[in-house]
């Protein structure tokens, strides 16, 4: 009952509210009406596979590693980590353009702390637009792979429509609406030309195998999960990042992992939407009781 009075409040804003990029702002109901499942809360499972894609990138990568923000360390505070990444997809998907603006001003906050040193291997600064539309890019392709698994390959139209509908992603923070790739073959060239570019240092790279291990849960549990997440993160990787990162796939795993994506996705289907999606109405619940109650949002 509570998730769905926050929907309608939510609808009721979105309608009178303009969105912060061009394109309209959606309900979660309405983009499962357009997308069927692509909020679903099943997506998670690739979730460490997005946080390698990012992370390939140098500037990326080098700034998560030596991040001063103490709150934003997965390893220390994994909990929060996850909440801050799903609380940032659900405002730019579902959020009012107030939301995106307020959270917006949160992230930058603690973004303004993340720049290179003299002693850092690549410079970089985590309010460069370059570097979050690469970010930004990623999670597109995320969410658009998952929509595959769950529903199989979209209509050109419709996977036009969910690219441009996607691009609060990257405005949400600092990449211009004239960065965001004009079109989906658009987006395509600047994706193969940003898989080209990737390269991970040793440090980087065993910093995400031990994300890709659950490293930073307690042990007893990384130790019964790291494997099977470790198998699920590599084949959700494309293949130009499972070379770099140096992790061995074949088409045997390719077969089982389509086989265990395919069963619960079948599973996942027959849910009912509020279910499906629950990950993020509760973050998008979460943040506006924070706005309500002056609370940080990040």
């Amino acid at each position: 009952m509570t998730i769905q009075s926050t929907e309608k409040t939510g609808s009721t804003r979105h309608t009178s509210e303009v969105s912060s990029a061009s394109a309209p702002a959606l309900t979660a109901r309405e983009w499962d009406q357009r997308f069927p499942g692509v909020l679903d809360g099943l997506g998670i499972l690739g979730g460490g596979a997005n946080v390698i894609m990012q992370l390939a990138l140098p500037g990326v990568g080098y700034g998560v590693l030596e991040s001063r923000v103490e709150s934003g360390q997965i390893f220390r505070h994994p909990i929060k980590r996850t909440r801050t990444t799903l609380t940032y997809i659900a405002v730019a998907m579902i959020g009012t353009a107030e939301e995106k603006a307020r959270y917006r001003r949160a992230v930058n906050g603690a973004h303004a702390q993340v720049y290179s040193t003299e002693t850092s291997p690549v410079k970089y600064h985590a309010l460069d637009p370059s570097l979050q539309l690469w970010v930004a890019a990623c999670l597109y392709w995320g969410i658009a792979d998952m929509q595959r698994y769950l529903h199989g390959e979209m209509t050109q139209e419709d996977a036009e429509q969910l690219y441009q509908l996607a691009k609060p992603l990257g405005t949400t923070l600092q990449v211009r609406e004239d960065m965001w790739p004009a079109d989906l073959a658009a987006f395509q060239r600047y994706w193969q030309d940003g898989l080209s570019a990737l390269h991970l240092d040793e440090p980087v790279r065993q910093y995400l195998l031990d994300i890709a291990d659950l490293k930073f849960l307690p042990r007893p549990l990384s130790w019964l999960l790291g494997p099977l997440n470790r198998f699920i993160t590599t084949g959700f990787l494309p293949v130009e990042i499972r070379d770099v990162m140096g992790l061995p796939w074949s088409d045997r795993k390719q077969s089982r992992f389509e086989r265990v994506i395919g069963l619960l996705a079948g599973i996942n289907n027959l849910l009912p939407r509020v279910i499906r999606q629950l990950p993020y109405l509760l973050m998008i619940r979460d943040v506006r009781r924070r706005l309500r109650r002056g609370k940080p949002l990040v």
